[in-house]
């Protein structure tokens, strides 16, 4: 089992919620000057690492999300929850606060 892997079975979303990695930006401006954490802007792009069931709808049917694992996307600024495994920061978030699919 790959440590990515080991991560997903940790936490699975449920619902229409996708687990996901921000893409950390570059620390270092064009100055050379490094950036504190605090001073960095949220990342609004992110890979997702895990998708939930999706939901159903009132006739019953489901609803599958519509993103799937390694999935790169644009999402709101400070949507989602934050949550830290081994020392990683992951963001939870629902299926309707993803802005788009970056496609390659």
């Amino acid at each position: 089992m790959t440590q990515q892997t080991a991560k997903k079975n940790l936490l699975k979303p449920l619902g229409n919620r996708v687990l996901a990695k921000r893409i950390e930006q570059e620390e270092k401006l064009k100055g050379g000057i490094i950036l504190p954490d605090t001073a960095k802007k949220k990342q609004e792009t992110a890979t997702v690492v895990a998708v939930g069931p999706g939901i159903q709808s009132k006739e019953g049917k489901m609803i599958p999300v519509p993103v799937q694992v390694g999935d790169m996307i644009l999402m709101d600024k400070y949507s989602g929850q934050e949550v830290t495994i081994d020392d990683e920061e992951f963001v939870i978030m629902k299926a309707e606060d993803i802005i788009a699919v970056i496609q390659s």
